[in-house]
């Protein structure tokens, strides 16, 4: 996909699947815009030095004061990617209210506020733009999310605004789509089950490619889907 010289946020650009869309949309020519926690994870990235890519401490993705900021000052905003978010995996006898707020906030009120700030920044151009949002398999198939309801819960939350953006948003050209990947085959996720069949998780590097076809201009019709990419699991 040919991103030259368009102007892309990419949120969770610390993690595996995060670097992997950014490599990706680096290597398409894209200006990437990454907001980060803080001023540690911008001295731990592997893009410092990288002049297409912006590395900015924005605290909380759950802060709408602080992410209608950093969206307030991006010109000629093309696509706004939001990877970033947490997995809380504990049945629901340890899994308190603290857990699920935890849950909501670092998942889908910060795709909430990202997407909203995207918005409002791609109708300053008045020519469209895409957001891509990331679900979970568990998302699509709650019976899967037992042993990590809080988590589940945030997921299927994470569809339902994809969905529903996407159809408020369709007339104006914003594009609005979601992956729901399984799980990943990262070195976290090996370290974490070592008796895994890791051949049939999807790697990042193809979750990375579908998320950037749906960001990309090749994608004129596609909206309000929530694309499984599970490979072979």
């Amino acid at each position: 996909m040919n991103f030259q010289d368009r102007h892309v946020v990419v949120t969770g650009g610390a993690g595996a699947l995060g670097a992997a869309v950014l490599d990706a949309l680096l290597r398409s020519g894209a200006w990437c815009h990454v907001p980060l926690r803080s001023a540690q994870s911008v001295e731990r990235s592997a893009l410092r030095g990288n002049p297409r890519a912006s590395l900015d401490v924005v605290g909380d993705l759950a802060d709408e004061a602080a992410v209608s900021r950093y969206y307030d000052g991006l010109e000629d905003l093309w696509a706004s990617i939001h990877i970033a978010g947490s997995f809380a995996g504990a049945p629901i006898a340890r899994s308190d209210e603290s857990v699920l707020r935890n849950q909501l906030e670092s998942n889908l009120v910060s795709a909430y506020v990202c997407s909203r700030a995207a918005v409002a920044s791609m109708r300053k151009r008045k020519t469209g733009g895409r957001i891509v949002n990331v679900a979970a398999r568990q998302a699509l198939e709650p019976r899967l999310g037992s042993g990590s309801v809080a988590y589940t819960i945030s997921k299927a939350g994470v569809a339902a605004l994809t969905t529903a953006l996407g159809a408020e948003l369709a007339g104006e050209g914003i594009l609005v789509n979601a992956v729901a990947p399984s799980i990943m085959d990262t070195p976290a996720n090996r370290k974490d089950m070592p008796d895994a069949d890791f051949a049939s998780w999807p790697k990042v590097e193809e979750v990375a490619a579908a998320i950037l076809f749906l960001a990309s201009p090749v994608n004129v019709v596609t909206r309000g889907a929530v694309v499984p990419v599970y490979g072979k699991a």
